[in-house]
């Protein structure tokens, strides 16, 4: 099975590939058009900011190649962001793979608050569906670490409670994706790792 980092301007994606190399598997980083269309499984992730990405995205033509891709596609983070409408974060359009809109986390004003910005640190799941999930529960934690967050919608795949519910993993078609990490999630994320790679299509 060929496995395919897409490699873009964005911080993460060598973990996400040392994560693989640890469950013993290979993949490739690259940003090749022609590698990545041949792919059995892409993964994108990231870390980053969504307008500067989403221009770096355009100039090399990337926004196109990952929308019309047919292989099942697993964002990360960032990559999740990206995949939705629009986001707040330098008020850009996004791939529009999903509706949803990639929103910033805003403290309670007047108002002594347990929350912090950025969200930061493990959290629970409620909701879980798609196979992405398999033989995980919502007794289960992941590690986030962002400010921006994707709203609810009926792509929602799993959903995290942090000042409001968000999106913590999305999927429509082929697409999949996760506002946490798997990488840096431990042996949960690893089995998310998994039960992506081991999709039946």
């Amino acid at each position: 099975m060929k496995i395919v980092i897409i490699k873009y301007n964005a911080g993460n994606i060598r973990s996400v590939d040392f994560a693989l190399q640890r469950l013993g598997i290979s993949a490739s980083i690259t940003a090749d058009p022609d590698e990545i269309r041949s792919a059995d499984r892409i993964i994108f992730p990231g870390v980053g900011e969504a307008s500067t990405t989403m221009s770096y995205l355009k100039e090399h033509k990337l926004d196109v190649l990952i929308c019309d891709l047919k292989q099942p596609v697993l964002g990360i983070c960032l990559g999740l962001q990206l995949m939705c409408t629009h986001s707040e974060e330098g008020d850009v359009d996004c791939l529009g793979i999903f509706p949803e809109k990639v929103k910033k986390f805003v403290l309670p004003i007047n108002e002594k608050s347990k929350f912090k910005i950025p969200h930061m640190g493990w959290n629970s799941l409620s909701g879980l569906r798609t196979p992405l999930f398999n033989r995980i529960s919502e007794e289960d934690y992941f590690y986030f670490v962002h400010s921006f967050y994707a709203t609810t919608g009926a792509d929602t795949a799993a959903t995290c409670d942090y000042l409001v519910p968000f999106s913590a993993s999305l999927q429509r078609d082929n697409y999949y994706a996760t506002q946490f990490h798997p990488e840096k999630s431990g042996k949960v994320g690893a089995l998310i790792l998994e039960n992506f790679i081991n999709l039946k299509i």
